[in-house]
């Protein structure tokens, strides 16, 4: 199947969405809700319709598509966004490398998406439950992704849960980029096309 260079501006947006959250909770303690809503309920989307149905809607990525444009750069804050991403990519390499790990994520999403009819997608309970998805299977795939922030904030254990689950979205967002052709190359020489595509976006959104 042909993809554009729209469905990997969306894959790639959906990465910098978790990842621009992970920065904001990590520093805050907290973050867009309805964009963090969007993140955790995409880790469910297994069969999504098209690529932007993982999300919602275009609007849901604004956050993510935002963050494209202004922190995909030089900057010391973008050079922080940069740095989780290229982690998240790498950890997405080693998750479609094992068929072991695939099929684990498979059933405890499977799980996740049963304990939706009991709690809210921001339940406490619910967030815990999306952050030991990605401590269990995600993180001994290594390497770590050494999350920077304010120190009060990152020991506290609903913190924690948020950076983890959002983690766990930003390499689902790493997996719809696979899907869709997404490659390194393509950051090295598409990217003022996605630029261009993520800024047409935020116009009609």
């Amino acid at each position: 199947m042909a993809y554009s260079i729209y469905d990997r501006t969306i894959a790639f947006a959906g990465m910098c969405q978790a990842v621009k959250l992970v920065q904001d909770v990590a520093r805050n303690g907290n973050c867009d809700s309805a964009a963090l809503t969007t993140m955790l309920n995409s880790i469910m989307a297994t069969d999504p319709s098209n690529t932007v149905g993982v999300y919602g809607s275009e609007a849901d990525l604004r956050v993510g598509l935002e963050s494209m444009v202004r922190d995909i750069d030089g900057s010391s804050s973008g050079s922080e966004i940069t740095r989780y991403l290229v982690g998240v990519m790498a950890l997405e390499r080693k998750l479609s490398a094992r068929r072991d790990s695939m099929a684990q994520l498979g059933d405890r999403v499977d799980t996740l998406k049963r304990q939706t009819t009991h709690f809210e997608i921001l339940d406490e309970q619910m967030l815990s439950n999306i952050a030991s998805i990605y401590l269990d299977i995600i993180s001994p795939l290594g390497p770590r992704i050494q999350v920077s922030g304010t120190p009060a904030q990152l020991q506290l254990p609903h913190v924690q849960h948020r950076v983890r689950a959002l983690l766990l979205a930003a390499v689902r967002s790493a997996v719809l980029w696979s899907q869709v052709g997404g490659k390194r190359r393509h950051l090295l020489f598409g990217r003022k096309q996605m630029l261009e595509q993520a800024k047409i976006l935020l116009a009609r959104n």
